[in-house]
């Protein structure tokens, strides 16, 4: 009997790469981060040098 079942669900699953790569984007966030982060350190550094600017 469990033969029957096996053989009966072995055509049945099909595992297939897709055609198109799998994208996810992360740039958003990260991208926002990092200019949050180089406008206080320009901040700082505007403020260390205030006779320069």
């Amino acid at each position: 009997m469990a033969g029957l079942i096996a053989a009966g669900l072995a055509g049945c699953i099909n595992v297939a790469a897709p055609d198109k790569p799998i994208v996810i984007e992360l740039n958003i966030n990260i991208r926002q981060e990092v200019i949050y982060r180089l406008a206080e350190d320009a901040a700082a550094t505007i403020e260390e040098n205030a006779d320069i600017f």
